[in-house]
């Protein structure tokens, strides 16, 4: 749809986390408490899924994740499916969730309470920790992240409307 990027850039916006990081942000008419809880528990990542990555199947793993939990996520890109075994890396209860893939990059979602009901959420792909992170441009991961965060925090924000 024409108008759809327009919109989603209107209420998602690029974040400057520094080279090899990949972050975008959102207002989101929701308690951090809430929204952590949501991204805490991998069995709910498939709703959050922006990318058309993680696939609807069963996720092995805590539903409440901690500082060094593992979980595993079934997944499907470039037409393959496979699965993913990540650990927490960080953890701040109702702020702060990051967990490495094995490669070595991260996801971090960062929950930050601006009122009772609303939370400024930033969600990070971290290529700088990957054990090769110059392939990540050469695959096209930047840009293709970037979409799939810019969608899952649209997505984030239409599931809680203004009250």
């Amino acid at each position: 749809m024409p108008g759809q990027n327009a919109a989603m850039t209107d209420i998602v916006t690029e974040v400057d986390t520094g080279p090899r990081r990949v972050s975008r942000r959102a207002l989101v008419n929701a308690p951090a408490a809430e929204l952590f809880a949501l991204v805490a528990d991998p069995h709910r990542h498939p709703e959050l899924d922006g990318s058309g990555t993680v696939r609807r199947e069963a996720v092995e793993g805590p539903h409440q994740l901690s500082e060094g939990a593992r979980f595993t996520v079934p997944m499907r890109q470039f037409g393959m499916p496979y699965k993913i075994t990540s650990v927490v890396t960080a953890f701040a209860q109702d702020r702060l969730i990051e967990w490495r893939h094995p490669l070595g990059h991260r996801w971090r979602w960062e929950f930050a309470a601006q009122t009772p009901g609303r939370t400024e959420v930033t969600e990070t792909f971290d290529y700088s920790t990957s054990r090769a992170p110059w392939m990540a441009p050469l695959l096209g991961f930047p840009a293709q992240n970037a979409k799939g965060i810019t969608a899952t925090l649209a997505a984030l924000v239409a599931r809680y409307p203004d009250a």
